[in-house]
């Protein structure tokens, strides 16, 4: 919606321009995923003064005609806000949900935390982002109010001296490519915190930064956001159009949002019930109201963000939902892991030199790998390590809690290795955290050795059983690589098939 509002802005100049208007945001939105690959530090050398321009042009051009109008900072008089849904209540929701947009964007603060952390955004939003916004919209106020709202059609571009009207058009078109560069590269932090979560399949991500872990790249994410936003400027077509189902979406993220806070506030930070009610319901009523502003547009385009909520959450449904149901298979498959251990330091088989390391997310059982390793090759190593990787409710874990290591007898130990959700899983790299706890740990004598699961859709069992095995097959056959997603060398890794009917 920024690109096409923005590319829409030479309408103003020359009318004749219309009929470009969708073709030329296509090949602006097709290069803002192109560059995303380079990531985020590499990019904002160009990007970032070009936005400080552009918020320090908003500033100044919403300035100038407070100056001349300065009526307009009447408007700060709080009993002018309460005394107009009062006396307008038949166009009180209509004007809620215009002037919606105004105060959206601050839902995509938490996904930039992973690239850029909280004191820059909090610096960068209170010193110069919010203050400059505030200046130009009580500029566009004052130009409306001087000028007459019947002769203003678009105020943002006509309060502009016709000498600036083309270069602020260049520098508005730049500006939201920026601004939706900054957003698609926040919803890699979320997929990836999800994958983390064990709530979508593994995907490949790519890392931008030797120095910000958060800053990353995720090309089959990018791939689906491109074609998604390309469907929707074709539909579209216009950025009044697109707006209807902005307004909702965005309503429905702080709806939400406020849920999700409530639950926090009441499990984590065992805040007083009655504290907690009162929070939730101020909010609720404030939340509600623009969701109620908004919802008259479900007709008219709202439903695509709806739909598309929908899809993604079946996909997850689906997700935790199949590996939960390959897990209780594997489970009862499963030889228990102590039995396992205790025949093996009994009858001893024969051993070779080096560590074996024996992937599993179950830690009462034997990992299928260890079990297809003995049945074929009848031989252990001299140090065989059974290996669960966890992931933890926290962003990050520190290096001195990642790791934790008991020995079971000498031929066996176990090793947990705990991430933060927003960190990324590199298993080599946590292993030589264990060096302190007296592991000697060598990745040249060692071998990882992981199950690679074929799996197989079970009899139909019910409608939603059957779609629902079907989409976990899909999505597991499509999953990235465990030897990729946990940065294994490939030379070290030993995969074992297995067939599993869910």
């Amino acid at each position: 919606m920024s690109v096409l509002s923005a590319v829409e802005g030479p309408e103003v100049v020359a009318p004749d321009l219309t009929r470009f208007v969708v073709p030329i945001t296509i090949v602006i939105i097709i290069g803002i995923f192109m560059v995303q690959r380079f990531g985020t530090a590499k990019v904002s050398i160009v990007f970032g003064p070009i936005t400080a321009i552009w918020f320090l042009t908003l500033a100044i051009s919403g300035l100038v005609h407070i100056v001349d109008y300065p009526v307009v900072l009447w408007a700060l008089n709080p009993l002018l806000g309460l005394e107009f849904p009062a006396t307008h209540i038949g166009i009180s929701f209509v004007v809620v949900s215009a002037i919606f947009s105004a105060v959206t964007g601050a839902e995509a603060l938490y996904v930039d935390l992973g690239h850029f952390g909280r004191k820059p955004i909090v610096l960068a939003r209170f010193g110069m982002v919010f203050p400059c916004l505030l200046l130009n919209y009580f500029g566009q106020g004052a130009f409306v109010l001087r000028v007459g709202v019947e002769n203003v059609e678009s105020p943002f571009f006509e309060m502009q001296p016709e000498w600036a009207l083309v270069p602020f058009v260049v520098l508005a078109t730049a500006a939201t490519i920026i601004a939706s560069r900054a957003v698609i590269s926040g919803m890699f932090s979320l997929a990836q915190q999800a994958i983390a979560l064990n709530m979508l399949p593994r995907m490949v991500v790519e890392h931008t930064s030797e120095t910000q872990s958060g800053q990353v790249y995720m090309p089959q994410i990018n791939s689906m956001l491109m074609i998604g936003v390309l469907l929707l400027v074709v539909s579209f077509r216009s950025s009044a159009a697109l707006s209807h189902a902005y307004g909702i979406a965005v309503s429905g993220v702080m709806i939400v949002t406020l849920m999700l806070l409530v639950v926090v506030m009441w499990r984590n930070w065992k805040w007083h019930p009655l504290a907690v009610i009162a929070f939730g319901v101020f909010f609720a009523i404030v939340d509600g109201a623009f969701f109620a502003a908004n919802a008259s547009k479900l007709f008219r385009g709202g439903w695509v963000p709806a739909v598309v909520a929908a899809l993604v959450a079946v996909v997850m449904w689906s997700w935790m939902a199949g590996r939960r149901r390959l897990s209780e298979k594997t489970r009862r498959d499963e030889v228990p892991l102590q039995f396992s251990v205790d025949n093996l330091s009994k009858k001893k088989p024969n051993t070779v030199p080096g560590t074996a390391i024996f992937l599993t997310s179950d830690i009462e059982g034997a990992p299928t790998a260890l079990l297809h390793s003995l049945k074929h090759y009848k031989v252990l190593h001299e140090q065989n390590v059974i290996l669960t990787v966890r992931t933890s409710a926290s962003p990050r874990v520190p290096d001195d809690e990642k790791v934790t290591i008991d020995a079971y007898n000498e031929l066996f130990s176990r090793v947990v290795v705990t991430f933060g959700y927003m960190e990324t899983p590199n298993i080599p790299k946590a292993l030589v955290l264990g060096r302190k706890l007296g592991w000697k740990f060598d990745i040249m004598s060692t071998s990882f050795f992981l199950s690679r699961r074929s799996l197989k859709p079970g009899p139909k069992n019910g409608l939603i059983r059957y779609w629902q095995d079907r989409l976990f097959t899909r999505l597991a056959r499509n999953a990235s690589d465990a030897t990729e997603y946990f940065h294994i060398p490939t030379g070290r890794v030993v995969e074992i098939g297995t067939q599993v009917v869910l």
